[in-house]
């Protein structure tokens, strides 16, 4: 399996795609909303948010999906080496439904909809972090 580490590095560099675009677009968000009052500004920012979605974002996660995918099925005795890619799973199934949520926060923010606060964007841009840590921490240490 000399090709295994390929995709682990595919994998690798597919998942920190991936994160930027979790890192970023809420801060899209952010300024989105506290400039909300400056028409043109948000016009550009809203491309930025479809472009960061669309081009980096949904490409990453796929790409992730299907990597991980791949080195499970090429190496599912990984299952039984305990329980850490049972959580490392479920941070990564949290994470994708993070992601489907800025998505259907960016098209809210489409129709202008500002239902949501610049402070409340902020906290919710840590979610990724915390699910990073978690996943990171479940793949070097496996505590269990």
């Amino acid at each position: 399996m000399a090709y295994y580490t390929w995709i682990l590095a595919f994998h690798v560099m597919s998942f920190i795609s991936w994160m930027a675009m979790l890192f970023y677009l809420p801060r899209l968000f952010i300024y989105h909303r506290e400039h909300a009052d400056i028409k043109a500004f948000t016009e550009v920012v809203k491309i930025q948010e479809y472009k960061l979605m669309k081009y980096i974002g949904v490409p990453a996660m796929w790409a992730t999906i299907i990597s991980g995918g791949t080195m499970l099925y090429l190496n599912s005795g990984i299952f039984s080496s305990g329980g850490w890619m049972h959580a490392k799973l479920f941070f990564v199934a949290l994470l994708i439904a993070y992601h489907f949520s800025l998505e259907k926060i960016r098209k809210r923010m489409l129709e202008d909809d500002h239902y949501k606060t610049g402070k409340w964007f902020r906290v919710y841009n840590e979610v990724p972090t915390l699910l990073m840590i978690g996943i990171v921490i479940m793949v070097v240490v496996r505590p269990f």
